[in-house]
């Protein structure tokens, strides 16, 4: 069965749904696809299905593959180089929320003048984009960013080799299809990892600052599924039910940080960026300290989100306490590291990261406000 949601993307979810995508290229008007993605995805096979379908839809391709897990700003170029060269007219991008955001991109290069560094939303560059965009559809084979109904686009720009957000509500695809089937190749590691970058969407945007009903409760519906499968999902990657049910939250989480996200997102960005973590054992690894570290800014919010995740206590303050030690178990379960020294990470590069972490524009909206004080302090505390 295949159900079609809209919110405010058209969202088709269901076990082969990826065959779809031909019709689903027409019907935004596309003739000629550039296909996003990168060398794993088409390693293990993945892009075929969506290839054969254009085919017999009678959709024109051409394949980009030549993408990193933290995207450079020399990807996302050579990319637009291929759209132009193939004349294409939509970018189809299928893979991790790398190879989404660079398809993001890819239509903003070719649309509007160079360089990338002036649409930084840091700066207010998202006012910059206001042309028409090529359309997009999107196929995520990991269930982590929602990048596939998200906003924005993340990449290192040559100039800075910081870790840069470009946002705009045009940049969120027409079509998001997820077809848990595209996600049961992915290893344990990386469901774990892009597991526990959902969750941290789903509770940053829930403590966010700002009063939005709709994302606070899709937030916590987005918790729920990724406490109730995730760890299905990592140790039994075949289970079409848990890899659906992460796709969903996944989705869930970038549609609720719409809302703002907080501390977490700015320590991770350096991390990816400096020593190229992956950005969901980034914010894996910096969560816990994060939650302590707010809690005395959202008690309430930090012990539901602990109640969520199974732990025990009668009052808010016990709940909103045992927070961050009900996430070290989550991670422990599934296998990630205890912390950034055994991520590899050297504790005299702190202070540099943490300078990074002030930058990130991602903790405007933490509950509590920080300093860089509290950017070194919490990277120490994630050690």
């Amino acid at each position: 069965m295949t159900a079609v949601w809209s919110f405010p993307t058209r969202v088709l979810f269901g076990e082969g749904t990826a065959a779809k995508i031909g019709e689903e290229v027409r019907s935004v008007g596309g003739s000629r696809a550039l296909v996003v993605t990168d060398e794993g995805v088409a390693a293990a096979g993945l892009v075929e299905t969506v290839t054969d379908a254009l085919d017999a839809a009678g959709v024109e391709h051409e394949t980009f593959s030549g993408i990193s897990s933290n995207p450079l700003e020399t990807e996302v170029l050579s990319a637009v180089d291929a759209f132009r060269n193939a004349s294409a007219d939509i970018v189809v991008a299928i893979g991790g929320g790398s190879a989404l955001d660079v398809g993001k991109l890819v239509r903003v290069g070719a649309h509007h003048p160079l360089p990338l560094a002036q649409y930084d939303d840091a700066e207010g560059g998202g006012s910059k984009i206001t042309g028409e965009l090529p359309p997009m559809v999107a196929l995520p084979t990991t269930a982590g960013t929602g990048s596939e109904v998200g906003r924005s686009g993340v990449l290192t720009l040559q100039s800075t080799n910081r870790k840069t957000v470009i946002f705009s509500p045009r940049l969120i695809p027409d079509v998001a299809i997820l077809d848990p089937k595209l996600t049961v190749t992915m290893p344990p590691r990386t469901t774990a990892a892009t597991g526990m970058d959902a969750l941290t969407h789903c509770i940053e945007a829930y403590c966010a600052l700002g009063d939005h009903p709709m994302a606070d409760a899709i937030a916590v519906a987005g918790i729920s599924l990724i406490v109730d499968h995730l760890e299905t999902a990592v140790h039994d990657g075949g289970d079409i039910a848990a890899r659906g049910a992460m796709l969903k939250a996944a989705a869930m989480g970038a549609v609720a940080f719409q809302k703002g996200l907080g501390a977490c997102h700015a320590l991770a960005h350096p991390l990816s960026a400096e020593h190229g973590l992956h950005h969901g054992l980034a914010n894996a690894l910096c969560l816990p300290a994060v939650l302590d570290f707010n809690r005395i800014a959202v008690p309430e919010k930090i012990a539901k989100v602990a109640r969520l995740l199974g732990a025990r206590g009668e009052d808010t303050e016990t709940l909103a306490f045992e927070c961050s030690g009900a996430v070290r178990a989550l991670r422990k379960k599934i296998g990630l590291p205890e912390g950034l020294e055994a991520a590899q990470v050297d504790e005299q590069n702190l202070p540099a990261l943490a300078e990074l972490a002030m930058e990130d524009v991602s903790h405007r909206l933490n509950p509590r406000p920080c300093t860089l004080e509290d950017m070194l302090s919490l990277y120490r505390s994630s050690m």
